[in-house]
């Protein structure tokens, strides 16, 4: 626990930018629609993850890193977000259900860093 088990990559143009690095990585992409934003889920050789519509304006090259967004998978998602709370994170998307798979959500810290935390859960609805 407490280990990255998942990436996102955030992007203005979710489409596009899936067929982007499935030509250059050969990753597979699989859109979910029950997620409450544009979402494709990732396959890899190794680790998975996300490819989701950027929730914000693209920042300019010269405001700094534009990075893909780490979760990190917890054994209690309610536990580890008060924590986060309580030690000045912000809440950036509550908690939502990824179906038969996890529950998640997202997360600021103090320096303005987007992250996700997940709690694994078949029963997730």
């Amino acid at each position: 626990m407490n280990t990255i088990g998942y990436f996102e990559i955030q992007s203005s143009n979710p489409a596009r930018d899936a067929k982007f690095y499935e030509s250059v990585f050969g990753w597979k992409f699989m859109k979910d629609d029950f997620i409450p934003i544009e979402y494709y889920r990732i396959e890899t050789n190794s680790i998975n993850g996300g490819l989701l519509k950027r929730p914000a304006t693209v920042p300019t090259q010269s405001s700094g890193t534009n990075a893909f967004v780490c979760s990190i998978q917890v054994d209690n998602f309610d536990k580890t977000a008060e924590v986060i709370i309580e030690n000045g994170g912000q809440i950036a998307l509550p908690k939502f259900a990824i179906p038969t798979r996890c529950w998640q959500g997202y997360f600021v810290d103090l320096d303005n860093n987007t992250f996700g935390i997940f709690e694994v859960d078949d029963n997730a609805q």
